[in-house]
């Protein structure tokens, strides 16, 4: 298994570093997507692979197509945005934007020392979420999955929120009710399964939050062999608990995000602006909040370029042949509907950054068209030579 996670590591960096071409947009990657580029500009993204039986099997077709829907309305630096869905003979793909710099769960715990961030760099990193979690609140999103594994990081530090698979549009003065999420972060509302807006997306953070400087969850401790009922109580009835590791301040907006009622937790009383509560905090009083929207403030760590930042091979998401399920004509209706739409920004953003368009935009003298941008060039009469009732030969 070492000499496979080298070469797997191997092949995946000198992909990243354009040695690689052929084929580099099918290489499968340690970090649970599969690098992907478009052969006509050479832009890299990540490919997230859905297969089609067991999206069948498991009567997933409409929270694959919420998710794709979803994906299309954010435009946001905190988020991770769609840039292509197409499918294969066998799976739906989303082409995402691509982070090399492996999520918060393998930064906390597997970089060498105590388990766990400095507090400068978790509140970094939590800034830079909650911007995320306000613009999908913005658009009138939960998201419903805020857990270290799911907030990832680029080639220059900054971080995104990633997976919107369980995420949910809720109409203006509405309210949602679902299980959904991961024990030990979702909130005592979705436990009891009550209705509720934005609040459970603060609820996570704050798990999130505790995580990055503890060193582990509030209400589980990690490799912890307990049953969910068990995490679930904890979560509803037991006060987390404080190490020297926070601040007061940290403790302070670790308490009020964590709260156990909806109304009393920080930012669960407001609708969509919860994150402007939030923000005001006296942890983040050191945060420069335009400058941070605006990328203009230099991340506390940088991965390295030559490094994979995944355990091994094992973190890969294997996509087997699901026996018992056949896609036939009836499934049409739903690819069909999963291919179209428009993602119009990624799709500029990427023509501009790669060059495309300065190329494509290439005109004659005083403005006239390319030869190649002429629909109906000239034609110049056929010679008929010396025999002008030669017999043409049609082949």
């Amino acid at each position: 298994m070492e000499l496979e996670n080298i070469v797997a590591n191997t092949v995946y960096l000198k992909a990243r570093e354009g040695e690689i071409t052929k084929f580099r947009w099918r290489l499968r990657l340690p970090c649970c997507f599969i690098l992907f580029q478009v052969r006509a500009t050479g832009k890299m993204y990540a490919c997230k692979k859905l297969e089609k039986k067991r999206i069948k099997k498991r009567k997933g077709e409409a929270m694959v197509l919420l998710e794709k829907q979803i994906l299309q309305k954010i435009n946001s630096r905190f988020v991770v945005n769609l840039a292509y869905a197409y499918e294969t003979k066998d799976a739906l793909c989303l082409v995402l934007t691509i982070m090399n710099g492996g999520d918060l769960k393998f930064h906390i715990y597997n970089m060498g020392g105590d388990p766990g961030l400095d507090i400068n760099r978790a509140r970094f990193y939590a800034a830079e979420v909650v911007c995320g979690l306000d613009h999908l609140h913005q658009q009138g999103i939960v998201y419903r999955d805020c857990k270290p594994e799911n907030i990832l990081l680029d080639d220059a530090g900054h971080v995104r929120i990633s997976d919107l698979g369980l995420a949910v549009e809720i109409p203006e003065g509405e309210s949602v009710r679902g299980r959904v999420g991961t024990v030990g972060y979702m909130a005592p509302e979705i436990i009891d399964n009550e209705k509720y807006t934005y609040s459970p997306d603060w609820f996570s953070f704050g798990c999130l939050l505790y995580e990055m400087i503890e060193g582990q969850a509030p209400f589980r401790a990690r490799k912890e062999k307990v049953k969910r009922e068990e995490v679930d109580r904890r979560v509803k009835t037991e006060q987390e608990k404080y190490s020297n590791k926070f601040s007061e301040d940290a403790k302070s907006l670790c308490q009020q995000l964590l709260a156990k009622v909806p109304v009393q937790r920080l930012g669960g009383k407001i609708s969509r602006n919860g994150a402007s509560i939030v923000k005001q905090h006296l942890f983040f009083q050191t945060i420069n909040w335009r400058r941070l929207e605006a990328g203009m403030v230099d991340p506390p760590f940088v991965p390295d370029p030559h490094a994979v930042y995944a355990k091994d091979v094992l973190d890969i998401e294997q996509f087997s042949t699901v026996k018992g399920v056949n896609i036939d004509e009836n499934d049409s209706t739903f690819y069909s509907k999963f291919n179209t739409g428009c993602v119009s920004i990624p799709w500029q953003t990427e023509m501009l950054e790669t060059d495309c368009f300065r190329q494509l935009n290439v005109f004659g003298p005083a403005g006239t068209r390319s030869p190649d941008l002429i629909l109906t060039p000239a034609t110049t009469p056929e010679s008929t030579g010396c025999f002008p009732f030669r017999r043409k030969v049609r082949f």
